[in-house]
């Protein structure tokens, strides 16, 4: 469990290192704030996940689907879909831009992560997608 929550954060904190990131040419540079921070803590299970992305946070709370919209299963089974599909990207940098699919991450098939986390990750998928023009697992990114 706790090689989960670490591969998480490293995956995370090393996509969102680079605070330059963007999404068209014109565009500018993105810095990052404390209000970039995402923080989702299980302590009967042990394990913390930090995502540190320009933008999400805000998005989350102002464009995204409240809690509850989704079932937890509905989450559960498209986030194990998002995560095949990131990590198979990860594995194929000369496809791939390798710095948005920087590191993989370790999201297993039966483990209860609970409903704030599975929440946020497919939350910040959807985010993901949209802001870097990308397509995961042949869903088409809406909110």
């Amino acid at each position: 469990m706790k090689a989960f929550v670490y591969t998480i954060l490293l995956a995370l904190f090393v996509f969102s290192c680079n605070s330059t990131k963007t999404v068209t040419e014109h565009s500018a540079p993105k810095t990052i704030s404390e209000e970039d921070t995402v923080r989702i803590t299980n302590d009967e299970l042990e394990y913390e996940i930090i995502i540190i992305e320009p933008g999400f946070n805000t998005w989350l709370q102002s464009v995204a689907r409240p809690e509850g919209y989704y079932s937890q299963d509905f989450l559960e089974n498209r986030n194990l879909q998002y995560v095949i599909a990131w990590n198979q990207r990860v594995m194929q940098p000369q496809q791939f831009n390798p710095d948005l699919y920087a590191m993989q991450i370790d999201y297993q098939n039966g483990i209860d992560y609970g409903y704030e986390v599975n929440y946020k990750l497919y939350n910040y998928f959807i985010y993901f997608q949209l802001t870097y023009k990308q397509k995961l697992a042949g869903f088409i990114p809406r909110i």
